[in-house]
């Protein structure tokens, strides 16, 4: 599910809240699945709950989870996710397209990539049930 990198710069909230990031936007994690509760996913990460529950709020500020006191966290919508994280995204993607033009990558190509994206990609539905 999600993979911890001790020798990674950043925190490790931040890791397990790019991972379950991740996991939303492939699809891995559909809107309205359960996620584990924190307790559990910090006894199978092998870290701290206060851990998990730091990036379960933060995604929830993100519009990424919904909790529901005393049921747990939800995967949300993606029409949810915030407008500042999404600006920030386009931000990211503009420059990343900018570069990628200059160095040599067609126009045509970075459209199929934009389309690729758009879609479920091979193996994450195998990914989720396991």
């Amino acid at each position: 599910m999600i993979s911890l990198n001790y020798r990674d710069q950043r925190p490790i909230y931040e890791q397990v809240k790019d991972g379950l990031r991740h996991l939303v936007v492939t699809g891995a994690i559909q809107t309205g699945d359960k996620l584990p509760s924190v307790r559990a996913l910090a006894a199978s990460l092998a870290i701290n709950p206060n851990t998990i529950q730091r990036a379960y709020e933060s995604l929830e500020a993100e519009g990424y989870l919904t909790s529901q006191p005393g049921k747990g966290s939800f995967a949300a919508p993606g029409k949810d996710v915030n407008a500042q994280r999404r600006e920030e995204l386009l931000r990211q993607f503009d420059r990343s397209a900018a570069e990628l033009l200059f160095l040599g990558l067609s126009p045509d190509e970075l459209a199929r990539r934009v389309m690729a994206a758009g879609s479920v990609p091979a193996g994450v539905k195998e990914e989720k049930a396991q």
